[in-house]
This record gives structure tokens, sequence and C-alpha cells, in this order.
């Protein structure tokens, strides 16, 4: 458990730094696409902290895909339950998002079909490179009879 815990620190101060990065190139956005013209030091300081905040434990939570005991399908769970979470508080935290059943709920189906999406690809790609990688084997296996 000390290892995981370890790991998950690791990745997550790796992450850590990404946060204000992303905040300036968000505000870069907001400032061209919305006309924001300035940011109080209270906006840009929960800006900063929340989206730091946020990419260490996004980047932290990758981890649990290494607790082997864990079925897949209750890390990615968890996995997407934390990210939702993370993601829900830091739009309401710097009011990216209103505070109401209606924003919340658009926010919860986009987030939920985002996520869809990517583990799609994902599923493909490992798919496509298992069926590579049998192919492979299979070849293998008939050239070490062949001989």
């Amino acid at each position: 458990m000390k290892k995981i815990v370890l790991e998950f620190f690791r990745r997550g101060l790796l992450a850590f730094g990404f946060g204000p990065l992303v905040l300036a190139i968000l505000y870069f956005i907001l400032q061209h696409q919305c006309g924001i013209q300035s940011l109080t030091v209270n906006e840009v300081c929960i800006g900063i902290v929340s989206l730091s905040v946020l990419a260490f434990v996004a980047g932290g939570m990758n981890v649990i895909y290494q607790i082997e005991r864990l079925p897949l399908m209750v890390a990615i769970l968890i996995h997407g339950c934390v990210l939702y979470i993370g993601y829900l508080v830091t739009y309401l935290l710097n009011d990216w998002l209103e505070r109401g059943i209606i924003p919340i709920l658009v926010f919860s189906v986009i987030f939920v079909l985002g996520y869809l999406a990517v583990w799609a690809i994902i599923y493909s790609i490992i798919k496509r490179n298992t069926g590579k990688v049998n192919e492979m084997l299979r070849e293998q296996q008939k050239n070490a009879k062949d001989k």
C-alpha cells in the first residue's frame, strides 16, 4: 500500500505544475473569446490553487490501475467518480459553472460522454494492439512447429 501511495504522490507532483499552465491558457481563451479584461487577485489565487490541486489528483489517480486486486471496472468507476467530483468542485469554485440543477446536469452529461469516449478510444487501441500481439504469437508458434 505504501508503494501505491508514494506512486500517487509522485504522479500527482508531476502533473501539479500543469494546473497553472492550463489556467493561463484558459484565461487567455476567455479573454479573447468572452472579452474578460481583468481578474481579481482572489479569482487568480483560487484558479491557481484549484487547478493545481485538480492536476495533482488527476495525475495521481492513474495509479489506481496498478492495484491488481481491484477489478478493472471498479478502478474505472472510482477513477471516473473522483475526476468528476474534482472537476465539478473546481468549476464551481471558479464560477465557471453556474450553481443549479440544469447546469450541473448538463456538465454531468458532457463529462460522462467525454469520459466514455476516452475509454472507448483506449479500449479500441488496446484491442487492436492485443490482436497484433496475438497474431505475432500465433506466427511464432506456427514457425516453431514447422522447424
